[in-house]
């Protein structure tokens, strides 16, 4: 296909389509937007409209405030300029959605963040075919493969046992929006003694409560009596909290961290954890590649990660792929 014909490009903005005259994620201030979802590497204030998925609205409203926000339903049609664009379940966080447009007799997705295992706090991946396929890489290196998210939930379980056994806080520190979320939800399948939270994870645990998501009973450690002891507790805090002033509360601590970067061991002795759990909100290596071939797709352009392996395998398995060089981050 023509450059000239291209329905995204890529631009100082960011992602942007000419036929719609819209930008997907953008991170600098353009007029119309696409929002995928409500992460802050890819859902950021100073846009003049915003559209969105129905789910996505509550948390770009705690984020962003009060904007000129357009909804939208999961495969709902709408017209932007001489494009005509659906939203489709993404399965990352809360109301995450891939972008489809259809301009010019062709069918082009932005992925935006995505996961294909199964998640109790959104609505599960959906694949949508198309002729180019625009692809988040965050894990696409074949080391990268995730466990059964249940089976992390209640090894959780039992490193906050054990802890307890040992007089000991049980610090697990997570992703604020969307992974906290998410370990409440797997972990009210194990056990049913609440957890308490750093402050920067209760407000978007009040926001996913708020849409109905149903979590783990969990409250914030500034609600705790002063003094009290922690002894036996599983906290949640962000990776920002590791080493901060808010840690010198709890006497007796082990560490963990819930991540795809923990599968390689040595990240979690770089990162002077105790415990690591692999849990991710993006696709692992499998489901990339799966995932192109159920798109159909005859060109692939990945974005943000490890995009020169899968660049590289997928070219040399017969699929025009390139990659955009985009300002979007990774899990963290």
């Amino acid at each position: 296909m023509p450059a000239s014909q291209d329905l995204v490009e890529l631009r100082p903005e960011g992602l942007y389509c000419p036929a719609g005259d819209f930008h997907i994620d953008p991170w600098r201030p353009v007029p119309r937007v696409v929002i995928t979802h409500g992460h802050g590497d890819h859902a950021r204030a100073g846009m003049v409209e915003y559209h969105c998925s129905d789910g996505s609205l509550p948390l770009l409203r705690w984020r962003l405030g009060e904007q000129r926000y357009r909804a939208h339903g999961h495969g709902e049609s709408f017209a932007l300029g001489d494009a005509r664009v659906s939203l489709h379940p993404a399965g990352h966080v809360l109301g995450s959605v891939q972008v489809r447009i259809e301009a010019a007799g062709s069918v082009w997705v932005v992925s935006g963040d995505y996961k294909r295992q199964p998640d109790p706090t959104c609505a599960p991946f959906e694949v949508v075919p198309c002729d180019t396929f625009i692809t988040e890489a965050t894990f696409a290196l074949p080391v990268y493969r995730w466990p059964d998210t249940g089976e992390v939930a209640r090894d959780i379980v039992a490193w906050r046992e054990h802890c307890a056994a040992r007089g000991e806080v049980a610090v697990l520190f997570c992703y604020a929006l969307g992974k906290a979320q998410r370990l409440l939800a797997e972990l009210a399948a194990h056990t049913d003694r609440p957890a308490l939270l750093h402050g920067a994870i209760a407000a978007g645990v009040r926001v996913y409560r708020g849409a109905g998501i149903a979590m783990l009973d969990a409250h914030p450690v500034a609600e705790q009596e002063q003094g009290r002891d922690y002894a036996g507790e599983l906290v949640l805090a962000p990776p920002s909290a590791a080493g901060s002033a808010w840690m010198r509360r709890f006497r007796r601590v082990q560490t963990g961290f819930a991540s795809g970067w923990m599968r390689i061991r040595g990240n979690r002795r770089r990162r002077n954890y105790d415990r690591g759990f692999v849990v991710s909100d993006h696709a692992d290596w499998p489901a990339l590649m799966r995932t192109v071939r159920e798109t159909g797709a005859r060109r692939v352009i990945a974005t943000h990660g490890s995009t020169d392996a899968i660049v590289r395998m997928l070219n040399e398995a017969g699929i025009a792929a390139e990659a955009f060089r985009t300002g979007f981050g990774d899990e963290a």
